[in-house]
């Protein structure tokens, strides 16, 4: 199929800016997907949508505030690092010139965005002078390998003077009342396992009342962990959907959801997956055992487009997503193409709000 496919016309100003005001009061779509047509809904009417024996499957990675920013040692020049993925474990067992910021080193691969094209051996200060970071190696497309040193722990530093990644699409001012927000509300209410550069956007509508009220309707929960990575912000740049190649991201299924996965089979309930990454996870699994989910870990670059054979996934929530991309691909390739793209253009009608920060759709 050819990228342009998926495209749709979406008005800037449907971009949701900020989150709504409560979780739950965030618009919700209905689609039944053998019929096509559709409900218009807010999450808090979840619950009349599921059934006891269900089982929610919930992502639970942990975004941090990855962008650090600051300036060129030698020119002074303005440098940001968005930390992806830190490479190999962290060296606090000896000093290190205090030149080089402190006692703890820590390696990372980060996307570089500055003036100037990096290369090895440049350093910069950032995070208001309490980090320092040179360049190791250079991969091309901005992607770097930097020494990061501190004078105390970086996950500390960073809690201290990093700044959450939210997309591009969400323009922010260096403000600190958004940045406040954006700590809060870029984060799902059960987050926990830290390494995330982009939140799993579906399970923002969620709180702890509404997993309770789905809990005593006897409609289960269970965790995944996929570690979203810049990937999910990518264009696709080909022409041709199968030539493009999906970013690596690390995964793992913990024992009590694979369990619980199996209960939910025995019972006949059905599984929901919230949001792509859950998806992701699952079916990269099932791909690799038979249809069977089990106890595992790893990283995967699945990319679910049509035609795709699901075979662990049958109910979705999903926010709406950018034209043309991967996640938009994969939702249609749940739905069906002309189905999907027919809710969009009724959520554009009905002015629904988009992307991260807006509405969703549940796709039954």
């Amino acid at each position: 199929m050819r990228t342009s496919d998926f495209d749709y016309e979406l008005p800037p100003d449907l971009i949701a800016q900020e989150p709504p005001a409560v979780r739950t009061a965030a618009r919700m779509l209905v689609l039944d997907r053998a019929s096509g047509s559709w409900e218009h809904r807010t999450v808090a009417d979840l619950p009349q949508y599921l059934c006891a024996g269900d089982l929610l499957v919930l992502n639970d990675t942990r975004v941090f505030p990855a962008r650090l920013l600051g300036a060129w040692s030698d020119t002074g020049g303005a440098v940001e690092l968005l930390l992806l993925e830190r490479v190999g474990v962290p060296d606090t067992s000896s000093p290190l010139d205090k030149a080089d910021g402190g006692i703890f080193s820590e390696t990372w691969l980060c996307l570089c965005g500055s003036g100037r094209r990096p290369r090895p051996d440049q350093r910069a200060m950032l995070a208001e002078g309490h980090v320092s970071a040179e360049i190791l190696d250079a991969q091309g497309g901005g992607r770097v390998t930097v020494r990061l040193c501190a004078n105390r722990p970086l996950t500390v530093v960073l809690e201290a003077h990093g700044r959450m990644p939210v997309p591009p699409y969400v323009r922010r001012a260096n403000d600190d009342a958004r940045g406040a927000l954006d700590r809060e509300r870029y984060q799902t209410v059960y987050a926990r396992e830290r390494g995330a550069v982009a939140a799993p956007t579906a399970g923002l509508h969620f709180t702890p009342e509404l997993l309770v009220t789905l809990a005593t309707q006897g409609i289960a929960h269970a965790f995944v962990t996929l570690h979203v990575g810049p990937g999910t912000f990518q264009p696709v740049q080909t022409e041709e959907l199968d030539e493009h190649r999906m970013e690596s991201e690390r995964y793992s299924v913990p024992e009590p959801t694979a369990a619980a996965m199996a209960a939910c089979r025995s019972r006949g309930g059905r599984v929901v997956a919230v949001g792509s990454t859950s998806v992701r996870t699952l079916e990269t699994v099932a791909a690799a055992h038979d249809g069977r989910i089990v106890a595992t870990s790893g990283r995967t670059e699945i990319f679910i487009r049509p035609p795709f054979a699901f075979r662990a996934v049958d109910v979705l929530l999903t926010n709406f997503h950018l034209p043309c991309s991967t996640l938009l691909a994969m939702v249609a390739a749940f739905a069906g193409r002309e189905r999907v793209l027919a809710a969009y253009r009724e959520a554009v009608a009905q002015r629904y709000r988009f992307f991260s920060y807006g509405d969703c759709m549940l796709i039954c």
